[in-house]
């Protein structure tokens, strides 16, 4: 910090208390923290497990001859999947502006109502044509929902609680890829019921359940801490308190400006979180369309191959919720995604190299344990890195739009050419590894370096109405002039000078 008096200082200005007449001293935190837990955290991971469980089932419905009895190819089927992914990665950004400004309980809900509908459709499908129509639609309805969960999420926890809640969320998706393969395999047995084959009532059902879930989310979805009807009053200020007490200056609510979306474009963490992600959602969208098909020519059939994808899921599952509570104990979320990144590149070259079928289902679980915990760490870690409830949503938006968009490509990458043994499947998927470990590297070495920079006090604001005053710091001016602390904070967000980032 400079000495100048002028500069700002972390105690010269204390951030007014929010809704200072409210009494907040007889809430209990640890007690409050198990309400929002149970009310928000339980019901999004089911959403996420209903969105993840629809979005792969057409892994699934393939192996019960859905290709066949709708007359397409492979390059067709791959073509299928790939529309999905551009609806679905360009209006996550403009969703999660919109979820901010209505209610999440309505838009969460609308969303998951049309997918549910778009998904009972496939069932009654009678070609190609009709196919590609409906991947193109389930992207459009199932865009947002993702990243305005973890949006969501964030809006309600501190820095060192959000792994954890994102893990436990996240988990769903682990759980949606094992019970996706005993759920199809229970749901196949229906075929010739109605004169529908067994694909068929996969889509059916699964879409029925999502609409009945929809319907209910519009009563148990909460809206964002400073309006929430399960919280009292003093419950609601305490939230917004401890939130802003972790440098959530935004917390309690924010005026829409047009200026948080450039902030946004302008960071550069922007970009490389678009990297890291990139780096995993790659992976994950090849993993969940196409584990049941490589296991499944690896001389593993059918109901067996869905089968024996379950433990596969098992093991991610209980490595997510690990990872996620080591990440906020230790809040070295930077180290644990080099880690993880690094198993997932030892995976994918076992996977490359092998010619034996157990060997190559091993690697599925090194991929796994690599692939699905590297999603919620690196998800808590962009979050809590950027601060402004506009700047964090579009960021967030963008990062996972891009991941996402990166789905068409590995959804193209297992062709039927290359079976038994993918390998360059498995290559292009190596890359994405690659690319992720590379910009966490480089995401982590930039933060530290902006973190020292403020300690010797380089980005320091001025602090002073009065623009004639001489001997001021000419670094400080260039880093802004504000009237207060708290404009500051409001204004540069998790560019204020106090800001401290974590690694």
């Amino acid at each position: 910090m400079s000495h100048s008096g002028s500069i700002v200082s972390l105690t010269a200005d204390k951030d007014e208390l929010y809704e200072a007449h409210v009494d907040t001293s007889q809430v209990d935190e640890r007690r409050l923290l198990r309400k929002i837990d149970i009310r928000v955290v339980p019901w999004l991971a089911l959403l996420y497990f209903l969105n993840f469980l629809d979005r792969g089932s057409i892994g699934n419905a393939k192996l019960y001859d859905m290709a066949t009895d709708l007359g397409i190819t492979d390059k067709q089927y791959l073509i299928a999947l790939t529309v999905f992914f551009f609806p679905y990665a360009l209006l996550e950004p403009a969703s999660n502006v919109v979820l901010r400004r209505i209610r999440p309980s309505v838009w969460l809900s609308s969303m998951m109502f049309v997918w549910g509908i778009v998904m009972m459709c496939h069932g009654f499908l009678h070609n190609y044509g009709g196919l590609v129509t409906l991947r193109v639609l389930l992207g459009v309805a199932e865009a947002g929902l993702y990243p305005g969960i973890v949006f969501y999420i964030s809006c309600w926890y501190k820095r060192s609680e959000l792994g954890t809640r994102v893990a436990a969320f996240f988990t769903s998706a682990t759980i949606a890829g094992a019970f996706s393969g005993l759920l199809a395999a229970a749901i196949s047995n229906m075929n010739g019921v109605a004169g529908k084959p067994g694909w068929s009532w996969i889509f059916i059902l699964e879409g029925l359940f999502t609409i009945l879930c929809a319907v209910a989310s519009y009563r148990i979805i909460s809206n964002f801490p400073e309006t929430a009807g399960f919280l009292t009053k003093e419950e609601r200020v305490f939230v917004i308190r401890r939130l802003r007490d972790d440098m959530q200056f935004s917390a309690g609510g924010e005026e829409f400006k047009v200026r948080y979306i450039w902030q946004s474009l302008r960071d550069w963490k922007t970009y490389l979180a678009m990297g890291i992600y990139m780096g995993f959602d790659g992976p994950l969208f090849a993993f969940s369309l196409f584990t049941p098909t490589i296991i499944d020519e690896v001389r593993y059939k059918a109901t067996t191959a869905n089968l024996l994808s379950v433990p596969v899921y098992v093991w991610s599952c209980i490595v997510t919720v690990i990872v996620g509570l080591v990440g906020d104990r230790l809040g070295k979320r930077g180290y644990i995604n080099l880690f993880l990144f690094g198993t997932g590149l030892v995976g994918y070259i076992i996977l490359i190299t092998s010619r034996t079928p157990a060997l190559s289902y091993f690697a599925c679980f090194l991929a796994a344990s690599a692939i699905y915990p590297t999603v919620p760490n690196s998800v808590a870690w962009v979050a809590s890195n950027v601060e402004g409830s506009y700047k964090r949503g579009i960021t967030l938006a963008m990062a996972i739009g891009w991941g996402n968009l990166n789905g068409a490509v590995s959804s193209n990458v297992y062709r039927a050419v290359d079976a038994p043994w993918y390998r360059l499947g498995h290559g292009i998927i190596l890359a994405y590894i690659a690319i992720g470990w590379l910009c966490s590297a480089a995401f982590m070495f930039l933060l530290r370096r902006e973190n020292e920079r403020r300690d010797r006090g380089e980005r320091d604001e001025v602090i002073d109405s009065d623009s004639s005053r001489e001997g001021m710091d000419q670094l400080a001016l260039k880093n802004g002039r504000f009237e207060t602390v708290n404009d500051a904070r409001r204004e540069k967000g998790d560019e204020w000078s106090q800001f401290r980032y974590t690694l």
